[in-house]
């Protein structure tokens, strides 16, 4: 049995505000320690489950954040940014039996801790065939193309509430829960390391390769906090403005629907000025 972590940081234990996952601040050096203890709980669950083999694949910011040299010698890392699928990047070769979603979070524009979708700021809403859409969701769809369950979900409780939408049999876990978009009680890491670990062992029972979901097509809605983000987005083939700040695109299958998500995302960013966004 192979497992794919997928490993997002702000959904991690004692992670509430920006500097905590800011590469190379002094609260970002802190938080990777609990970062990596969420994701290594996670680790030593599913070998606890009779997993083979654990492929986590760094999915926050630089995807340079975990230590290597803290998590389970039987575990492997992908580190590093321009993977084909980012977030999920490893499902696609056939040999996943199921994935985690370790350290996620709510979506742009809605109540949650650092709650965005992909990028921190500019965009203020992702709508996925009509739905509101969490980083979550998105990643669930390109995955079930895979035939590949999402068999566990750790992050704060709205985050836990969100999963319960896109992968209600999964294992979830609460490592804080919501005060503010800034704001939130926290576990202790030796507490959610339990309980990460003991969901993790529990979720291997859901693993299983199944016939890929043929979901298809896929509309996206993209609304920006600015209108020339909106403009700039159109440069990507396919992607048409439906309002002031409001861009979409359709695509046969997710694969293809996330790749292009991540043009649109690599292009709005580059038109970001610091100041006036």
């Amino acid at each position: 049995m192979k497992i794919l972590i997928s490993a997002d940081m702000e959904g991690a234990t004692g992670v509430t505000w920006p500097a905590d996952v800011l590469p190379g601040t002094p609260q970002w050096e802190r938080c990777r320690g609990m970062f990596t203890s969420d994701v290594n709980a996670a680790v030593l669950g599913f070998f606890d489950g009779g997993a083979d083999d654990v492929l986590i694949n760094e999915a926050h910011w630089t995807m340079r954040n975990l230590l290597l040299e803290r998590l389970d010698e039987r575990a492997q890392m992908l580190t590093g940014k321009h993977k084909s699928l980012s977030m999920v990047e490893g499902v696609q070769h056939g040999d996943v039996d199921g994935i985690a979603f370790v350290g996620y979070h709510t979506g742009a524009g809605t109540p949650g801790v650092l709650a965005h979708t992909y990028l921190a700021n500019s965009i203020t809403g992702v709508w996925l065939n009509g739905a509101r859409a969490s980083e979550g969701l998105l990643n669930a769809h390109v995955v079930a193309e895979y035939g590949v369950p999402v068999v566990l979900v750790t992050g704060d409780d709205l985050t836990c509430v969100d999963a319960e939408g896109y992968a209600p049999a999964a294992r979830k876990v609460a490592v804080k829960d919501h005060v503010s978009r800034y704001a939130a009680v926290c576990r202790t890491p030796a507490r959610t390391a339990g309980d990460i670990r003991a969901a993790a062992k529990e979720a291997c029972a859901l693993a299983g390769r199944a016939a890929p979901v043929d979901g298809g097509p896929f509309t996206v809605e993209i609304e920006f906090d600015a209108e020339h983000l909106a403009d700039a987005a159109t440069v990507v083939p396919g992607v048409q403005r439906t309002g002031e700040r409001r861009v979409s695109y359709s695509e046969v299958t997710m694969y293809q629907g996330i790749r292009t998500f991540k043009a649109v995302t690599t292009i709005a960013s580059s038109a970001v000025e610091e100041q006036y966004g």
